[in-house]
This record gives C-alpha cells, structure tokens and sequence, in this order.
C-alpha cells in the first residue's frame, strides 16, 4: 500500500470490503468442494451397495465415514483460520487508524508551532530593529551631551532636562533589552517542542509502517491458507 492510499479512508474501505469478498468466495469454494466430496462419497457407497457383500459394505461405510469426518474437521479448522486471520486482520486496521490520527493531531501541532516560531522570529526581527534605532539614537544623545557639557557650564537646566530624556532613553533600552531576552527564550522553548514533535512524528510513521507490514503479512498468511 502506498502512503497514499493508506491515508485514504475510501481506498482502505474497498480494499476491506475486497478482502472479506474473497474470504467469502474461498469459503464458499471450500464449502462446495467438501460438498462434492460427500456428495460423490455417497454416490460411491450407494453404488457398492449393489455390488459389494455385507463385510465389504461396513468396511466401505467406515471408511466413508471416516472420510467425511476428516473432511468436516478440515472445513472446521478452515473457517476458524480464516475466522481468526480476519479478526488480527480488522484488530491491525484499527491500530493503524488509530496511530494514523495520532500522526495527525502531532503534524498539526508541528504546524502550529512552526506558524508561531515564524510569528514570532517577525516580532524578534522588528524588535532587534528597533534595539538598534534605540542605541543609535542614545550614542547621538550621549555625543549631544558631551558637547553641550562641554561648550556651556551654565546652561545647567538645559542639561538636566537633557539628563532626565537621556535616563529615561536609557530606561526604555533596558526595558526592551530584558523584553527582548524573553522572546529570545520563548523562542528556544518552542523550537525545543518542533523538534520534540518531529521526533515524535517519525517514531509515529515508523509505527504505522511496521503495523502496515503486519497487515500485509496476515494477508499473505490469509491468502496461503484459503489457496491451501
């Protein structure tokens, strides 16, 4: 079965509803050969009757019914072969539907993760921009007030009021510093999770491979025995 074909709920009904029609059709193939059997085994018995004495009649009768008694063991272990390949055949399907859904719900929420680590390495990137606007501005700043210390001792208000924006400047850097490092961090725990998910995406895809095998395995058992 190919990857695609697995994934498809109508393809894996048919190839179901395929499988149980040919048990059906060996069966019924088997039912009819046994019949025949018994049935030319009677013919043979009622034509000995005309011809055969007593002691050969109850010989052939034994032998008859031996006969039929192998033949209805035969059919017996038959039917519960195919019986019980097809219940570890149906038990397998549904070990791989469900793990099938787990591979599901785990790629999900690998996309989902990846959305967000994208989202957020866009949020990273502006706020980086702006860290670096953020210090050319404060270099500005701090050259602007070294000049104006230096030219002017008795400008004093004006280098306050340029001292208080330069501090409050400066606590704006620190606040998207410490912000920054915190998107940095939540970045690295759910890259951590994506590669958590991956992992656990391919143990999932090795998982319904090997039930896959199994399945293919029991219906290779299954098509041997009803040949045999």
């Amino acid at each position: 079965l190919s990857g695609t074909s697995v994934e498809d709920p109508v393809i894996m009904s048919k190839i179901r509803q395929n499988l149980r029609e040919k048990h059906a059709r060996h069966i019924a193939d088997l039912r009819a050969y046994y019949d025949s059997e018994i049935h030319s085994l009677k013919q043979q018995l009622e034509a000995s009757h005309k011809t055969s004495s007593s002691e050969d009649l109850k010989k052939i009768n034994q032998n008859l019914a031996d006969r039929c008694d192998q033949l209805d063991a035969a059919l017996n272990e038959a039917s519960a072969r195919i019986k019980a390949l097809e219940n570890k055949n149906n038990m397998l399907e549904k070990q791989v539907a469900d793990w099938r859904e787990r591979f599901c719900a785990v790629s999900n929420t690998s996309k989902v993760l990846q959305e967000r680590i994208e989202e957020m390495r866009t949020s990273n990137k502006d706020k980086d921009n702006t860290i670096s606007r953020l210090k050319s501005r404060l270099q500005d700043l701090e050259e602007a007030f070294e000049k104006a210390y230096k030219l002017s001792d008795n400008k004093n208000t004006r280098l306050k009021e340029e001292k208080k924006m330069f501090q409050n400047l400066l606590g704006e850097y620190e606040s998207l510093g410490k912000e920054h490092e915190r998107v940095k961090d939540t970045l690295n725990t759910t890259e951590n999770k994506l590669l958590d998910a991956n992992t656990q995406i391919s143990d999932l895809k090795r998982t319904i491979s090997k039930l896959e095998a199994q399945l293919k395995q029991v219906e290779h058992e299954n098509a041997l025995k009803l040949r045999h």
